[in-house]
């Protein structure tokens, strides 16, 4: 299938794409925008953002959509917390997504790690009063409320799950997860009193009405944000790209899924679930 002339992404400045990539991997950190080979990665580091990726490299699960490798992962890193907050700080960044790798093997998803990992950054960039805003883009924690409580206790700023796609296709691109529990994390959260997002992958065989029944169940459920992407394959080893969804048809289905009462809706080919 030939890539249309609206795929395209921005070049990342050299200088800032070393700078940050040297800041990282002094602290041993990985970043999401490199793991997902996000076409972004030059446009969001050259603004100062960055999506890091806690608790390793390696997924307990094997989602065929995700560039994350999935295999057995080693145990979590207890120093993690505190270099995510020394590289946030050293990095100057003024907004940070947080994500982690799913942890079926740990008795608590790694919600406890989630935890320090948030509480450190806020320590390290309150004491140097440049508070940084933490988004936690987290995992199902295969809905354990118990979990989801401790990352709670945290206090991200704003909480995000991402439901990916339509629950017709969970069973062949999300595999090990649930649609109705995924949207019961979110119905959790924002009962909270959290701000929640979530996003979408367009281009993988859904529907229009399949998007918008989607919607439809993720503002019911109180999320408050909503991104919409291109699903673009990370190898030819991943689930191929079914269709390249057009600028105009992502306009359209932002002004339907706006009159849903969506605080914040973004629609865009190469909009990823941690864009600016």
């Amino acid at each position: 299938m030939t890539v249309p002339p609206w795929i395209k992404a921005k070049a990342c400045n050299p200088a800032i794409f070393t700078s940050m990539t040297e800041s990282l991997r002094r602290q041993g950190l990985h970043t999401v925008c490199e793991s997902a080979h996000c076409p972004n990665i030059g446009e969001c580091w050259a603004k100062r953002h960055v999506t890091l990726m806690i608790l390793g490299d390696r997924c307990t699960r094997g989602c065929t959509f995700c560039g994350v490798v999935a295999q057995t992962p080693a145990p979590p890193d207890d120093d993690e917390p505190r270099r995510v907050a020394t590289a946030i700080l050293d990095s100057g960044l003024k907004h940070v997504v947080i994500t982690s790798v799913t942890r079926d093997d740990l008795p608590d998803g790694g919600a406890s790690h989630w935890a320090k990992t948030i509480t450190a950054i806020r320590g390290a960039t309150l004491r140097d009063d440049n508070a940084t805003t933490i988004e936690a883009l987290i995992p199902d924690f295969k809905g354990d409320v118990d979990s989801l409580r401790i990352v709670a206790d945290a206090r991200p700023d704003i909480l995000g799950h991402n439901l990916e796609t339509v629950p017709r296709l969970y069973p062949h691109i999300r595999c090990g997860a649930d649609y109705r529990r995924s949207l019961a994390v979110l119905n959790t959260f924002s009962r909270w009193g959290f701000t929640t997002k979530t996003s979408l992958m367009l281009g993988l065989g859904e529907t229009d009405d399949d998007v918008l029944a989607t919607l439809k169940d993720a503002r019911d459920a109180g999320v408050s944000i909503v991104f919409l992407g291109q699903y673009l394959a990370p190898t030819s080893a991943h689930t191929p790209v079914r269709r390249y969804v057009t600028p105009d048809e992502f306009d359209a289905l932002s002004n339907q899924a706006r009159a849903f009462g969506f605080d914040s809706v973004r629609a865009a080919p190469l909009l990823r679930s941690s864009s600016l």
